[in-house]
Protein backbone atom coordinates (compact mmCIF):
# COMPACT_ATOMS: atom_id res chain seq x y z
CA UNK A 1 0.00 0.00 0.00
CA UNK A 2 2.89 2.78 1.08
CA UNK A 3 5.04 1.73 -1.71
CA UNK A 4 1.95 2.06 -4.71
CA UNK A 5 0.89 5.49 -2.47
CA UNK A 6 4.65 6.85 -3.48
CA UNK A 7 4.60 5.49 -6.95
CA UNK A 8 1.12 7.80 -7.43
CA UNK A 9 2.55 10.66 -6.02
CA UNK A 10 5.38 10.79 -7.93
CA UNK A 11 3.27 9.59 -11.15
CA UNK A 12 0.96 12.65 -10.96
CA UNK A 13 4.21 14.84 -10.06
CA UNK A 14 5.58 13.48 -13.20
CA UNK A 15 2.55 15.26 -15.14
CA UNK A 16 2.27 18.26 -13.45
CA UNK A 17 4.36 21.13 -15.49
CA UNK A 18 6.11 22.40 -11.52
CA UNK A 19 8.34 19.63 -10.38
CA UNK A 20 11.25 18.88 -13.07
CA UNK A 21 13.56 16.17 -11.38
CA UNK A 22 13.73 13.45 -8.83
CA UNK A 23 14.98 16.65 -6.55
CA UNK A 24 11.44 17.87 -6.86
CA UNK A 25 9.43 15.11 -6.42
CA UNK A 26 10.92 14.47 -2.99
CA UNK A 27 11.57 18.15 -2.08
CA UNK A 28 7.44 18.07 -2.86
CA UNK A 29 6.67 15.06 -1.46
CA UNK A 30 7.82 15.97 2.00
CA UNK A 31 6.37 18.95 2.62
CA UNK A 32 2.64 17.24 2.08
CA UNK A 33 4.12 14.41 4.28
CA UNK A 34 5.23 16.83 6.72
CA UNK A 35 2.13 18.80 7.03
CA UNK A 36 0.09 14.75 7.40
CA UNK A 37 2.29 13.88 10.21
CA UNK A 38 2.04 17.25 12.09
CA UNK A 39 -1.98 16.54 11.83
CA UNK A 40 -1.47 13.37 13.37
CA UNK A 41 0.84 14.53 16.12
CA UNK A 42 -1.57 17.16 16.94
CA UNK A 43 -4.06 14.96 16.92
CA UNK A 44 -2.40 12.80 19.15
CA UNK A 45 -1.50 14.78 21.77
CA UNK A 46 -4.74 16.41 21.86
CA UNK A 47 -6.07 13.29 22.91
CA UNK A 48 -3.46 12.53 25.19
CA UNK A 49 -4.25 15.74 27.08
CA UNK A 50 -8.41 14.77 26.60
CA UNK A 51 -7.66 11.43 28.94
CA UNK A 52 -5.88 13.15 31.58
CA UNK A 53 -8.51 15.89 31.77
CA UNK A 54 -6.87 18.30 30.52
CA UNK A 55 -6.61 20.92 27.43
CA UNK A 56 -4.30 21.01 24.28
CA UNK A 57 -3.30 23.92 22.52
CA UNK A 58 -3.06 23.33 18.88
CA UNK A 59 0.47 24.65 17.18
CA UNK A 60 -1.14 25.01 13.69
CA UNK A 61 -4.42 27.48 13.96
CA UNK A 62 -7.39 25.87 12.84
CA UNK A 63 -7.70 27.50 9.40
CA UNK A 64 -3.97 25.89 8.52
CA UNK A 65 -4.75 22.70 10.10
CA UNK A 66 -4.75 19.38 7.61
CA UNK A 67 -8.56 18.89 8.19
CA UNK A 68 -9.84 22.27 7.66
CA UNK A 69 -7.54 23.20 4.30
CA UNK A 70 -6.62 19.93 2.73
CA UNK A 71 -8.84 16.76 3.89
CA UNK A 72 -11.93 18.14 5.89
CA UNK A 73 -14.49 15.32 6.74
CA UNK A 74 -18.09 14.92 6.38
CA UNK A 75 -19.75 12.85 9.25
CA UNK A 76 -19.14 9.87 7.57
CA UNK A 77 -15.88 10.43 7.48
CA UNK A 78 -15.17 11.05 4.01
CA UNK A 79 -13.19 13.78 1.98
CA UNK A 80 -16.05 16.67 2.09
CA UNK A 81 -15.76 17.91 -1.35
CA UNK A 82 -17.66 21.41 -1.19
CA UNK A 83 -15.85 22.57 1.62
CA UNK A 84 -12.25 21.32 0.58
CA UNK A 85 -10.01 23.18 -1.52
CA UNK A 86 -9.10 22.46 -4.82
CA UNK A 87 -8.05 23.39 -8.24
CA UNK A 88 -6.53 27.04 -8.79
CA UNK A 89 -7.80 28.19 -5.15
CA UNK A 90 -6.01 25.24 -3.32
CA UNK A 91 -3.02 26.63 -5.31
CA UNK A 92 -3.58 30.11 -4.60
CA UNK A 93 -4.66 29.47 -0.51
CA UNK A 94 -1.14 27.39 -0.25
CA UNK A 95 1.15 29.82 -2.14
CA UNK A 96 0.16 32.97 -0.72
CA UNK A 97 -1.73 32.11 2.99
CA UNK A 98 -0.27 28.60 3.96
CA UNK A 99 3.01 28.53 3.11
CA UNK A 100 3.75 32.45 4.44
CA UNK A 101 1.81 31.71 7.85
CA UNK A 102 3.92 28.59 8.45
CA UNK A 103 7.40 30.04 7.21
CA UNK A 104 5.94 33.15 10.28
CA UNK A 105 6.87 30.48 13.33
CA UNK A 106 10.48 30.52 12.48
CA UNK A 107 10.53 33.99 13.97
CA UNK A 108 7.79 33.29 16.43
CA UNK A 109 9.81 30.46 18.06
CA UNK A 110 13.44 32.20 17.44
CA UNK A 111 14.10 31.61 21.05
CA UNK A 112 13.50 27.75 20.79
CA UNK A 113 15.15 26.88 17.97
CA UNK A 114 15.21 23.04 19.44
CA UNK A 115 11.16 22.67 19.00
CA UNK A 116 8.92 21.47 16.27
CA UNK A 117 7.48 24.96 16.03
CA UNK A 118 10.93 26.53 14.92
CA UNK A 119 11.21 23.70 12.36
CA UNK A 120 8.05 24.32 11.13
CA UNK A 121 9.27 27.96 10.38
CA UNK A 122 12.83 26.57 9.14
CA UNK A 123 11.21 24.18 6.84
CA UNK A 124 8.42 26.66 5.02
CA UNK A 125 11.08 29.54 5.13
CA UNK A 126 12.85 26.74 2.51
CA UNK A 127 10.71 24.80 0.41
CA UNK A 128 8.46 26.60 -2.07
CA UNK A 129 5.37 24.61 -3.36
CA UNK A 130 6.07 23.97 -7.15
CA UNK A 131 3.03 21.63 -8.15
CA UNK A 132 0.90 24.02 -10.48
CA UNK A 133 -2.19 22.27 -10.73
CA UNK A 134 -4.40 22.37 -7.98
CA UNK A 135 -6.09 19.29 -8.87
CA UNK A 136 -2.65 17.48 -8.93
CA UNK A 137 -1.98 18.58 -5.38
CA UNK A 138 -5.43 17.78 -4.35
CA UNK A 139 -5.10 14.08 -6.15
CA UNK A 140 -1.47 14.12 -3.93
CA UNK A 141 -3.07 15.30 -0.82
CA UNK A 142 -5.75 12.65 -0.71
CA UNK A 143 -2.84 10.08 -1.42
CA UNK A 144 -0.86 11.42 1.33
CA UNK A 145 -3.90 11.48 3.74
CA UNK A 146 -4.63 7.62 3.55
CA UNK A 147 -0.98 6.90 4.96
CA UNK A 148 -1.14 5.87 8.56
CA UNK A 149 1.64 7.50 10.64
CA UNK A 150 -0.05 5.78 14.05
CA UNK A 151 1.73 2.45 14.34
CA UNK A 152 5.83 2.17 14.78
CA UNK A 153 5.43 -0.37 12.07
CA UNK A 154 4.26 1.96 9.94
CA UNK A 155 7.01 4.61 11.07
CA UNK A 156 9.41 1.56 10.32
CA UNK A 157 7.93 1.09 6.68
CA UNK A 158 7.60 5.06 5.34
CA UNK A 159 10.96 5.72 6.64
CA UNK A 160 12.00 2.43 4.19
CA UNK A 161 10.23 3.66 1.55
CA UNK A 162 11.61 7.88 2.17
CA UNK A 163 15.21 6.22 2.13
CA UNK A 164 14.25 4.64 -1.11
CA UNK A 165 13.42 7.47 -2.46
CA UNK A 166 16.83 9.45 -1.35
CA UNK A 167 18.67 6.98 -2.46
CA UNK A 168 16.90 7.11 -6.13
CA UNK A 169 17.45 11.08 -5.73
CA UNK A 170 21.11 10.46 -5.06
CA UNK A 171 21.19 7.40 -8.23
CA UNK A 172 19.57 10.88 -10.74
CA UNK A 173 22.89 12.42 -10.67
CA UNK A 174 25.66 14.69 -8.79
CA UNK A 175 22.98 16.95 -7.91
CA UNK A 176 21.79 14.51 -5.38
CA UNK A 177 24.35 12.27 -4.70
CA UNK A 178 25.41 14.49 -1.80
CA UNK A 179 22.70 13.43 -0.34
CA UNK A 180 23.04 9.73 -0.28
CA UNK A 181 25.81 7.23 2.09
CA UNK A 182 25.42 3.67 1.58
CA UNK A 183 23.24 2.62 4.53
CA UNK A 184 25.92 -0.99 5.01
CA UNK A 185 28.91 1.90 4.77
CA UNK A 186 27.08 3.53 7.76
CA UNK A 187 25.71 0.56 9.75
CA UNK A 188 29.65 -0.61 10.01
CA UNK A 189 31.11 2.73 11.09
CA UNK A 190 28.14 2.93 13.82
CA UNK A 191 29.07 -0.63 14.81
CA UNK A 192 32.90 0.18 15.21
CA UNK A 193 31.97 3.32 16.70
CA UNK A 194 29.42 1.66 19.33
CA UNK A 195 27.49 5.16 20.48
CA UNK A 196 25.91 4.85 24.10
CA UNK A 197 23.09 5.76 25.61
CA UNK A 198 24.00 9.46 27.31
CA UNK A 199 26.25 10.58 24.89
CA UNK A 200 25.89 13.09 21.97
CA UNK A 201 26.45 12.24 18.02
CA UNK A 202 26.35 14.78 15.50
CA UNK A 203 27.03 14.86 12.18
CA UNK A 204 28.01 18.39 10.88
CA UNK A 205 26.95 17.87 7.10
CA UNK A 206 23.82 16.18 7.95
CA UNK A 207 22.58 15.77 4.21
CA UNK A 208 19.26 13.22 4.56
CA UNK A 209 20.62 12.25 8.16
CA UNK A 210 21.18 9.00 6.92
CA UNK A 211 23.82 8.43 10.23
CA UNK A 212 22.17 9.86 12.95
CA UNK A 213 18.69 7.67 11.84
CA UNK A 214 20.90 4.71 11.81
CA UNK A 215 22.58 5.97 14.79
CA UNK A 216 19.21 6.21 16.18
CA UNK A 217 18.26 2.68 15.53
CA UNK A 218 21.79 1.36 16.91
CA UNK A 219 21.22 2.93 20.14
CA UNK A 220 17.36 2.28 20.58
CA UNK A 221 17.60 -1.55 19.79
CA UNK A 222 20.23 -1.86 22.57
CA UNK A 223 18.97 0.68 25.32
CA UNK A 224 17.40 -0.34 28.56
CA UNK A 225 14.00 0.35 27.47
CA UNK A 226 12.32 3.71 29.91
CA UNK A 227 11.39 7.17 29.72
CA UNK A 228 14.80 8.46 30.17
CA UNK A 229 16.51 6.75 28.14
CA UNK A 230 13.97 7.22 25.57
CA UNK A 231 13.71 11.12 26.09
CA UNK A 232 17.47 11.27 25.84
CA UNK A 233 17.61 9.57 22.54
CA UNK A 234 14.48 12.18 21.78
CA UNK A 235 15.95 15.38 22.82
CA UNK A 236 19.63 15.38 23.79
CA UNK A 237 21.42 12.84 21.65
CA UNK A 238 21.14 13.96 17.72
CA UNK A 239 22.92 16.63 16.47
CA UNK A 240 23.21 17.89 13.16
CA UNK A 241 24.21 21.19 10.66
CA UNK A 242 22.95 21.42 7.01
CA UNK A 243 23.76 24.06 4.65
CA UNK A 244 21.33 22.87 1.77
CA UNK A 245 17.86 24.26 2.04
CA UNK A 246 16.49 20.94 -0.06
CA UNK A 247 19.15 18.35 2.03
CA UNK A 248 17.86 20.46 5.35
CA UNK A 249 14.41 19.49 5.20
CA UNK A 250 14.85 15.87 3.49
CA UNK A 251 16.71 15.11 6.47
CA UNK A 252 14.28 16.63 9.04
CA UNK A 253 11.40 14.69 7.66
CA UNK A 254 13.78 11.62 7.47
CA UNK A 255 14.44 11.92 11.30
CA UNK A 256 10.70 12.45 12.32
CA UNK A 257 9.79 9.37 10.14
CA UNK A 258 12.40 7.36 11.95
CA UNK A 259 10.60 8.48 15.16
CA UNK A 260 12.19 11.55 16.64
CA UNK A 261 9.86 14.53 16.96
CA UNK A 262 12.00 17.82 16.45
CA UNK A 263 15.47 16.75 15.48
CA UNK A 264 18.18 19.00 16.58
CA UNK A 265 19.22 19.95 13.06
CA UNK A 266 20.39 23.48 12.34
CA UNK A 267 19.90 25.26 9.02
CA UNK A 268 23.87 26.55 8.53
CA UNK A 269 26.66 26.73 6.74
CA UNK A 270 28.86 24.52 9.05
CA UNK A 271 32.60 26.22 7.59
CA UNK A 272 30.61 29.62 8.25
CA UNK A 273 31.87 29.08 12.06
CA UNK A 274 34.96 30.09 13.08
CA UNK A 275 37.37 27.07 14.70
CA UNK A 276 38.44 29.04 17.30
CA UNK A 277 34.90 29.93 19.07
CA UNK A 278 34.61 26.44 19.48
CA UNK A 279 33.91 25.68 22.72
CA UNK A 280 33.73 22.33 25.22
CA UNK A 281 29.69 23.07 25.12
CA UNK A 282 29.80 22.84 21.27
CA UNK A 283 31.78 19.56 21.56
CA UNK A 284 30.17 16.07 20.81
CA UNK A 285 31.30 12.61 22.18
CA UNK A 286 30.91 10.84 18.96
CA UNK A 287 31.08 12.24 15.37
CA UNK A 288 30.22 9.82 12.07
CA UNK A 289 29.83 12.25 8.75
CA UNK A 290 30.77 11.79 4.85
CA UNK A 291 31.28 15.59 4.16
CA UNK A 292 30.87 16.71 0.36
CA UNK A 293 34.69 16.84 -1.21
CA UNK A 294 35.90 18.58 -4.34
CA UNK A 295 33.92 21.77 -3.65
CA UNK A 296 35.75 25.30 -3.25
CA UNK A 297 34.86 26.84 -0.06
CA UNK A 298 35.21 31.00 -0.42
CA UNK A 299 38.49 32.71 1.22
CA UNK A 300 36.81 34.32 3.55
CA UNK A 301 35.54 30.87 5.05
CA UNK A 302 38.99 29.19 4.74
CA UNK A 303 39.96 32.30 7.31
CA UNK A 304 38.01 30.30 9.76
CA UNK A 305 40.58 27.86 9.91
CA UNK A 306 43.91 27.45 10.36
CA UNK A 307 45.20 25.16 7.36
CA UNK A 308 43.49 27.19 4.74
CA UNK A 309 42.59 25.17 1.73
CA UNK A 310 39.68 25.13 -0.62
CA UNK A 311 39.15 21.74 -0.34
CA UNK A 312 35.84 21.25 1.53
CA UNK A 313 36.16 18.17 3.05
CA UNK A 314 39.75 19.34 4.28
CA UNK A 315 38.21 21.90 6.34
CA UNK A 316 35.40 19.85 7.68
CA UNK A 317 37.87 17.50 8.81
CA UNK A 318 39.64 20.59 11.02
CA UNK A 319 36.02 21.10 12.31
CA UNK A 320 35.25 17.57 13.19
CA UNK A 321 38.50 17.60 14.86
CA UNK A 322 37.52 20.26 17.22
CA UNK A 323 34.52 19.64 18.18
CA UNK A 324 35.36 15.93 19.32
CA UNK A 325 35.42 15.64 23.27
CA UNK A 326 38.52 14.62 24.68
CA UNK A 327 38.27 10.92 24.31
CA UNK A 328 36.19 11.09 21.54
CA UNK A 329 35.11 8.74 19.01
CA UNK A 330 34.77 9.25 15.28
CA UNK A 331 34.12 7.99 11.66
CA UNK A 332 34.23 10.15 8.79
CA UNK A 333 34.91 9.24 4.71
CA UNK A 334 37.10 11.05 2.86
CA UNK A 335 38.73 10.77 -0.44
CA UNK A 336 41.48 8.38 -0.58
CA UNK A 337 43.89 11.01 -1.75
CA UNK A 338 44.43 12.55 1.68
CA UNK A 339 46.09 9.45 2.54
CA UNK A 340 48.92 10.44 -0.39
CA UNK A 341 48.28 13.82 -1.11
CA UNK A 342 51.68 16.33 -0.56
CA UNK A 343 50.40 19.55 -0.69
CA UNK A 344 50.46 21.48 1.94
CA UNK A 345 47.48 21.57 3.21
CA UNK A 346 47.17 17.93 3.24
CA UNK A 347 50.59 17.46 4.87
CA UNK A 348 49.53 19.39 7.55
CA UNK A 349 46.15 18.34 8.05
CA UNK A 350 47.49 14.58 8.30
CA UNK A 351 50.02 15.88 10.87
CA UNK A 352 47.36 17.80 12.81
CA UNK A 353 45.21 14.54 13.04
CA UNK A 354 48.14 12.14 14.32
CA UNK A 355 49.17 14.24 16.86
CA UNK A 356 46.03 15.12 18.71
CA UNK A 357 43.90 11.60 17.67
CA UNK A 358 44.48 8.14 17.37
CA UNK A 359 43.81 7.13 13.96
CA UNK A 360 43.30 4.16 15.01
CA UNK A 361 41.44 2.39 11.58
CA UNK A 362 41.57 3.33 8.10
CA UNK A 363 38.83 1.20 6.24
CA UNK A 364 39.79 1.59 1.84
CA UNK A 365 36.51 1.69 -0.21
CA UNK A 366 36.06 -0.27 -3.40
CA UNK A 367 35.49 1.75 -6.62
CA UNK A 368 31.55 1.83 -7.26
CA UNK A 369 31.03 2.10 -3.02
CA UNK A 370 29.39 5.99 -3.59
CA UNK A 371 27.03 5.12 -7.23
CA UNK A 372 27.62 8.09 -9.76
CA UNK A 373 30.40 9.48 -7.71
CA UNK A 374 33.70 7.82 -9.39
CA UNK A 375 35.48 8.58 -6.37
CA UNK A 376 37.54 6.47 -4.41
CA UNK A 377 37.43 6.78 -0.52
CA UNK A 378 38.64 5.68 2.69
CA UNK A 379 36.65 6.05 6.32
CA UNK A 380 39.09 7.36 9.18
CA UNK A 381 37.99 5.93 12.20
CA UNK A 382 39.88 8.01 15.45
CA UNK A 383 39.66 9.20 18.75
CA UNK A 384 40.90 12.24 19.97
CA UNK A 385 43.34 13.33 22.90
CA UNK A 386 46.26 10.66 22.23
CA UNK A 387 48.45 10.53 19.31
CA UNK A 388 48.95 7.90 16.90
CA UNK A 389 51.15 4.76 17.39
CA UNK A 390 49.55 1.93 14.80
CA UNK A 391 47.43 2.17 12.09
CA UNK A 392 45.43 -0.85 10.88
CA UNK A 393 44.62 -0.76 7.44
CA UNK A 394 41.63 -2.65 5.91
CA UNK A 395 40.86 -2.71 2.42
CA UNK A 396 37.35 -3.95 1.74
CA UNK A 397 37.01 -6.29 -1.48
CA UNK A 398 33.90 -7.76 -1.83
CA UNK A 399 34.88 -10.30 -4.53
CA UNK A 400 32.97 -8.21 -7.65
CA UNK A 401 32.34 -5.06 -9.40
CA UNK A 402 30.24 -3.01 -7.41
CA UNK A 403 27.63 -0.51 -9.36
CA UNK A 404 24.00 0.13 -9.54
CA UNK A 405 22.90 -4.13 -9.45
CA UNK A 406 25.79 -4.87 -7.52
CA UNK A 407 25.10 -1.95 -4.49
CA UNK A 408 27.52 -2.52 -1.40
CA UNK A 409 25.35 -4.61 1.49
CA UNK A 410 25.94 -5.45 5.04
CA UNK A 411 27.49 -9.13 4.41
CA UNK A 412 30.57 -7.13 2.46
CA UNK A 413 31.08 -5.97 5.83
CA UNK A 414 30.72 -7.94 8.24
CA UNK A 415 34.14 -9.28 8.13
CA UNK A 416 35.86 -5.87 8.81
CA UNK A 417 33.65 -5.24 11.53
CA UNK A 418 34.35 -8.61 13.38
CA UNK A 419 38.48 -8.34 12.51
CA UNK A 420 38.12 -4.23 13.66
CA UNK A 421 38.01 -5.29 17.51
CA UNK A 422 41.80 -7.60 17.20
CA UNK A 423 43.25 -5.93 14.12
CA UNK A 424 45.02 -8.86 13.01
CA UNK A 425 47.36 -8.55 9.72
CA UNK A 426 45.95 -10.66 7.01
CA UNK A 427 45.79 -10.55 3.11
CA UNK A 428 43.02 -7.81 3.54
CA UNK A 429 44.30 -5.88 6.21
CA UNK A 430 47.63 -4.49 7.81
CA UNK A 431 49.47 -2.61 9.99
CA UNK A 432 51.15 0.94 8.59
CA UNK A 433 53.35 3.06 10.69
CA UNK A 434 52.52 6.97 11.57
CA UNK A 435 55.96 7.90 9.50
CA UNK A 436 54.46 6.51 6.16
CA UNK A 437 51.20 8.18 6.59
CA UNK A 438 52.49 11.41 7.62
CA UNK A 439 54.89 11.54 4.45
CA UNK A 440 52.01 10.11 2.29
CA UNK A 441 53.50 6.70 1.36
CA UNK A 442 50.60 4.40 2.12
CA UNK A 443 49.69 1.15 0.68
Amino acid sequence: MFEQTFKNIDDILYKDSGADSELDYIGQTSWVLFLRYLDDLEKDKADEAALEGKDYEFIIDEKYRWGTWAMPKDAAGNLDRNAALRGPELVQFVDYELFPYLADFKEKAKENPKTIEYKIGEIFSELKNKIQSGYNLGEIIELADGLPFHSSEDKHELSHLYETKIKNMGNAGRNGGQYYTPRPLIRAMINVVDPQIGETVYDGAVGSAGFLCEAYEYMYNRMERNVKNFRTLQENTFYGKEKKNLAYVIGVMNMILHGIEAPNIVHINTLSQNLNDIQEKDRYNVILANPPFGGKERKEVQQNFPIKTGETAFLFLQHFIKSLKAGGRAAIVIKNTFLSNTDNAAIALRKHLLETCNLHTILDMPSGTFLGAGVKTVVLFFEKGEPTRNIWYYQLDPGRNMGKTNPLNDKDLEKFVKLQKEKPETEQSWNISVSDLNSGTTG
